[in-house]
Formats: C-alpha cells, sequence, structure tokens
C-alpha cells in the first residue's frame, strides 16, 4: 500500500526533531552544551530529564519503523530508480542512527516511565513486522517465553523499588486526583487550576484521617498529577476526556489497519508515557501528538483523488498552524517571564518595596504563574500590608498546592490578631501536608500569643507534634524549632 507523501514528510520532521534533541542530549552530557537544570545534566530541550526521556522514547518505534522496514521498501524500489533508492537507503540508516543515539541516552535518564514506553512501543514495532516469525517461536518455545515474562516481572518490581518513594507518591497523586475529578466529573476545574484542586483535594483527604503514615511520608505539593489521563479530566472533565481518547484511539486503529506501524508505535509510547507523566506541559510533546495523529489519519486517505490530497493538505495547515500558535503563546509567556525575573533581584535581596512596586507592573502578564504570585504575597506580608497579601495569596491556591501559601496567610491573620481565622488557615495547612513541621510550630507561637483566646491543651498539642513527629528530612530550622517550642513548654 503506497504511502502518501505528507505521511512521509511527518514522518520525517518527527525523526528530525527525535535527532536534534538527541545531538543535544550527547552535547549536554559531555560538557559542550549547558542543560536547562542545574541539578541535572541531561535535559534536552526540556528543563527536566523524565518529559525529555518520554520525548526519546516517542520519536523511538518511528526510528525502528523506518530502519526495520527500509530493506523491504528498497526491494521493492525499481532498479533503476536510482534516485528513490538513494533518498530510502539515507532516511533509512539516518533513522537507525538516531535510534541508536536514543536508545543510548534513554539509560541515563532514569526515567521508569520512559522505559516502559519505549519497551512497549519498539516490542509493538517489531511484533508487527515479524508477527508470523514471533507467533511460530512463541508456539515452539512456550517455556522460554513464560520464563522470559517471569524475569520481566521481577524486573519491574526491581524497577518499583529502584524509586520507591517517587512511585509511593504518584499512586497517592492519582488517589488524590480521581477524588478530585469525582468531585466535578462534568466541568473540571480549568487547565490552570489543576494544582489548586489537587491541593484542595488532597487536603480534604487527609483532614477526614483514614490515610497510611507512608501516603503522609511521600505527600508533596506538586505541580501536575503526574498522569495526563486525570489531569484533562480534572481540567475539562470526564466527557472530554473520552472525546480525546476516542479521537486519538480512532487514528490509532485507522494507522494500524494501514499498517503504519510506526506512527502507531508513536501514539502507543505517548499514550503508556502519558499514564505516569506530564507530557501535555511541553509544547513541542503537544505538536508531535498531533504530527502523529495527524500522519494516523492521513494513511487512510486516497491520496491518488484531489480531494484526498486536498484533505490531507489542509490537515497538515492546520497542525503547523496549531503548533505555531503554541510557539507564539509559549514566547509570550517566556517574554514574560524574563521581564519577571529581571525584578526577582530586589525580593531575593530583600528590597520589598521596590519589588511589590515591580511585580505589580508585571500582574497581567504574570497573574497564574505560582511562583510570581507567590513571592508577589511574601513580599506583601513582609511589608505587613496584611490584607493585600491576602488578597494575592488566596489567588496563588487557586494554581498552586503549596502549603506555605496557607502559613503566610495565617501569620497575616496572627499579625492583624484575628486569631481565630489565623487558626483556620494553619490547620488547613497541617492537613495539606501532614508530614511538615513548621505550620506545627506556627500553630504554637500563635496559642501562645493568643493566651486566653484557646485552652492550654491546643498549645500543648502543637509544642507534643514539634517535638515528636518525626520529620520528613531533618534540618538545623527544625532544631532550632524545637528548641524554641522547649522554652514554651518550661514557661
Amino acid at each position: 500500500m503506497r504511502t502518501g507523501i505528507v505521511v512521509q514528510i511527518v514522518i520525517v520532521c518527527l525523526i528530525m526533531i527525535g535527532g536534534y534533541e538527541a545531538i543535544l542530549g550527547f552535547r549536554q552530557l559531555y560538557g559542550f552544551s549547558v542543560s536547562n537544570h542545574s541539578l541535572y545534566a541531561l535535559t534536552g530541550s526540556f528543563y527536566n530529564p523524565g518529559p525529555y526521556m518520554g520525548y526519546l522514547a516517542m520519536v523511538l518505534p518511528v526510528c525502528v519503523y523506518v530502519y526495520v522496514s527500509g530493506c523491504t521498501q528498497i526491494l521493492r524500489c525499481a532498479q533503476d530508480d536510482i534516485i528513490k533508492r538513494t533518498s530510502i537507503n539515507v532516511l533509512k540508516y539516518s533513522a537507525g542512527i538516531i535510534g541508536l543515539m536514543i536508545l543510548c541516552l534513554l539509560p541515563s535518564g532514569m526515567s521508569r516511565s520512559a522505559w516502559v514506553a519505549a519497551i512497549v512501543s519498539v516490542g509493538y514495532v517489531i511484533a508487527m513486522q515479524h508477527r508470523e516469525k514471533l507467533s511460530m517461536f512463541f508456539r515452539n518455545h512456550w517455556k522460554g517465553v513464560l520464563t522470559g515474562g517471569a524475569v520481566l516481572a521481577v524486573l519491574a518490581c526491581g524497577a518499583y523499588h529502584l524509586k520507591k518513594d517517587s512511585a509511593d507518591g504518584r499512586l497517592l497523586m492519582w488517589k488524590v486526583a480521581a477524588r478530585a475529578v469525582c468531585e466535578r466529573p462534568w466541568t473540571g476545574y480549568g487547565w490552570e487550576s489543576v494544582a489548586g484542586a489537587y491541593g484542595d483535594a488532597q487536603e480534604a483527604y487527609f483532614a477526614n484521617g483514614d490515610y497510611t503514615a507512608t501516603e503522609a511520608h511521600v505527600a508533596g505539593s506538586p505541580e501536575y498529577v503526574f498522569n495526563e489521563y486525570l489531569q484533562v479530566a480534572m481540567a475539562w472533565g470526564v466527557p472530554v476526556l473520552v472525546i480525546c481518547l476516542l479521537v486519538l484511539v480512532g487514528g490509532w486503529c485507522i494507522a494500524h489497519h494501514r499498517k503504519q506501524y510506526g506512527l502507531c508505535g508513536g501514539l502507543l509510547s505517548f499514550g503508556v508515557f502519558a499514564f505516569s507523566s506530564y507530557p501535555l506541559q511541553f509544547p513541542l510533546f503537544v505538536f508531535s501528538l498531533v504530527l502523529l495523529w495527524v500522519g494516523c489519519i492521513l494513511s487512510c486517505l486516497p491520496h491518488q483523488k484531489r480531494w484526498g490530497r486536498v484533505t490531507a493538505v489542509t490537515l497538515m495547515l492546520i497542525a503547523l498552524m496549531g503548533g505555531g500558535w503554541l510557539y507564539s503563546y509559549q514566547q509570550q509567556k517566556e517574554e514574560a517571564k524574563d521581564k519577571w525575573e529581571r525584578c526577582r533581584v530586589l525580593y531575593r535581596s530583600g528590597a520589598y518595596s521596590q519589588a511589590v512596586e515591580s511585580y505589580a507592573e508585571h500582574y497581567e502578564g504574570m497573574k497564574l504563574d505560582t511562583r510570581y504570585l507567590f513571592e508577589y504575597g511574601h513580599a506583601l506580608h513582609k511589608l505587613h500590608r496584611n490584607e493585600e497579601s491576602n488578597i494575592i495569596l488566596q489567588e496563588a491556591l487557586k494554581v498552586s498546592s503549596d502549603p506555605m501559601i496557607l502559613n503566610i496567610i495565617g501569620k497575616n491573620f496572627q499579625e492583624m490578631q484575628q486569631y481565630k481565622e489565623a487558626e483556620h488557615w494553619l490547620i488547613r495547612s497541617t492537613h495539606r501536608l501532614p508530614g511538615r513541621v513548621y505550620p506545627y510550630y506556627l500553630l504554637a507561637k500563635l496559642y501562645q500569643e493568643a493566651g486566653d483566646c484557646f485552652p492550654p491543651e491546643k498549645l500543648d498539642w502543637a509544642v507534643r507534634m514539634v517535638l515528636e513527629m518525626e520529620p520528613k528530612v531533618h534540618s538545623k530550622a527544625i532544631e532550632e524549632m524545637r528548641e524554641e517550642v522547649k522554652g514554651m513548654l518550661s514557661q
């Protein structure tokens, strides 16, 4: 079955982008380029090695398919068609080289999600290309296949224990996110409000008291829920998630029927990786996903007919325009962030009055950025402009799950001598992240300052929590807090 030229363009684009990312990764690995994160040597054009490895895993099955199927395509070419044979050779060996580069980079990223996505998608491509041989092999060596499956299961358990706390943390996030979806299944909370909704859901979960010590230990304040299916359901509701899945699965089925196994492998890799990561947060991932889906749809169009060619070109133009819009939107965000970054030196140096004036000028462009809102509200808190600080920080709560926002709101109310309100916000902080000592320390100080406003048992309880709680990470600050509350206890 002849593949349309537009489908070939999609495949070549994906391989070229993957090649660029792989070369950039090697440059960072050997010190010729700087990564986008100070803690990691390898991030590609992303800011974290996890999504970077996930993107490479999405391109890998496309490279494998082009290389594996290239020999058959070359044999089918006419012997005198030298240009065509040469172009196929170039594409085949380029895909092979880029695929090898990706295979060399994947282990260094330590991303289990990317490893699983790569194994599943490449396994699918190879199985489809050699299904008759594999079927015969399974029939003749079924005992070995079962043994291999058992070994893979053991390796999977080992991968779980490789980063056990991380895996347990993701299980908790999925559990809490599913509860948040059940609270608003039809409309969702909005894409920018997912983190805030997650924070509220986690707070309610721990406030209920029905949780384990492991969950309290691994709980955090994530920006994403590390599962794009839950993320979409939280953002726009279950109906939108179902529609998106139907569109993607429909495209995959069309391409599978047309034997476009490379495109199917790319979609499959994305689907597996999205189950435990956050690829939709990156414009490059979204653009590549649209390219894959467009390629799958185009594979069933009759390219020899005019309407088929027009439809193909129209879909490609829509994909390119969408990619251009994503790039433009991202550039606008980056420009606003760069302007704000130049003002952060005022905040970091303690010049809060000047910082507040500068932050106010950038409010429209940065009002959905969690760090900006937190620093803006915190600077107002430092200037004792407590009511204004609370307004900004309550805006931050809509887009962030950080319990430190609750702590500062509580301190603002305490400064205004609204002790009951201060207690309410600090208690919320203890529920949102029950493994933190700091909110209990703030509660102890609040109860001591408020005096007769609260029964003495509350002060005893807060002091006991500071002294007896096992913190997630020991630090000098915790020791200082404990020394201070010991003085309260002696008084």
